[in-house]
């Protein structure tokens, strides 16, 4: 669902760039709440994750595919504020080296995919999770409604720009009616990724699934014909065994982004993609621009002069992994380490010293 340059008009592309930069200064200062050293990494590896995933169109319908949004996921695994983060890095990734999605539409992207998805997902995940059991299986289908939720809701903003910006005179609730209809096909194939990666979390590791912390119910005892709360008496892991849980969720996750970035992205759908599909059905695509770095040398996840497409993509597709885990772990330990900065700064305040 990435939109090229061309698809709006200029005042509506920086508005949305306002917009944009304006969620990601929010999300920079709300990540610090929800991130640590420790789990900077994590959040990276979801940036790339995310990438991998999106390389991943999968067949819907008409010959229309879709692909992971992945706001969604991201929020549910490392936060509301972090998700949008690492969505946005990703985009940014995308479009600065393999001119997938405009430059001036990179703030209408961010908007629709990390921005929407994460406001919408998020909200609708916790309190799915707070009504139903609190069991591994509640967590897995709020995570499902949630993603599933998330991508019409994405494609109804897109239609709002449009409808205040679009370079060509379509009508609204054509646009809207295919838009809508189509990305509700595409929200099931997300909602399922979005399930069982977030189960597959669930399962080893909850205390890495953000939406999922303070769901856990203790042990409740009847006493004197009351209810009390019972005593814990489970140990809590040495500092050293989380640690290497945690490196090998870690290298796992790179593991398996790398595999689906540098192989199975072979066999991804080549049917365009939902917003595709329907500017090239509807006319919306009739003023679209070539991206500025369409001849780069990674342009169209292919590496150039490397003639085998099997190869070529495969190769595309670990570079981004690769660039998308490091970058995005950089941002991540940045907020980290300003999060650390400022508890140093309050606690040696005087309204931060205790008596």
């Amino acid at each position: 669902m990435h939109a090229p340059d061309g698809f709006l008009d200029a005042p509506v592309s920086a508005a949305a760039a306002v917009v944009a930069a304006g969620a990601i200064a929010v999300s920079l200062r709300g990540a610090r709440r929800e991130l640590e050293e420790r789990t900077a990494p994590l959040a990276g590896l979801v940036a790339a994750f995310v990438f991998a995933a999106q390389m991943l169109n999968f067949p819907v319908a008409g010959g229309t595919s879709g692909h992971l949004l992945g706001g969604a996921l991201a929020a549910i695994l490392v936060g509301p504020y972090t998700g949008i983060l690492c969505v946005s890095v990703v985009l940014l990734m995308q479009a600065v080296l393999f001119a997938d999605g405009g430059l001036t539409a990179l703030g209408v992207n961010v908007t629709t995919m990390a921005l929407t998805t994460a406001v919408v997902a998020y909200p609708l995940f916790r309190g799915l999770v707070k009504v139903l059991p609190r069991t591994r299986r509640s967590v897995t289908a709020a995570s499902f409604v949630a993603a599933l939720v998330s991508v019409p809701a994405s494609a109804l903003v897109f239609t709002l720009l449009f409808w205040a910006g679009g370079t060509t005179d379509v009508p609204i609730g054509r646009v809207a009616a295919a838009m809508v209809g189509v990305h509700l096909l595409i929200g099931l194939g997300e909602a399922v990724i979005t399930a069982l990666t977030v189960g597959a979390v669930v399962a080893v590791r909850p205390d890495l699934v953000h939406g999922a912390r303070g769901l856990r119910r203790g042990l409740r005892l009847r006493v004197n014909g009351e209810l009390v709360d019972a005593p814990d008496t489970r140990e809590p892991a040495p500092a050293g065994a989380a640690a290497r849980s945690r490196r090998k969720v870690w290298i796992t996750g790179l593991a398996t982004s790398l595999l689906l970035a540098g192989f199975v992205s072979f066999y991804a759908s080549a049917d365009p993609d939902g917003l595709e599909k329907v500017a090239g059905d509807h006319g919306i695509d009739e003023k679209a621009e070539e991206h500025p770095i369409a001849g780069s040398p990674l342009a169209d996840y292919g590496v150039e002069d490397v003639d085998d497409d099997r190869l070529s993509g495969g190769l595309a597709g670990v570079i981004g992994v690769g660039v998308t885990v490091v970058a995005g772990t950089g941002v991540f330990h940045l907020v980290a380490r300003r999060r650390r900065a400022d508890a140093g700064t309050d606690a040696d305040s005087p309204a931060g010293t205790s008596v």
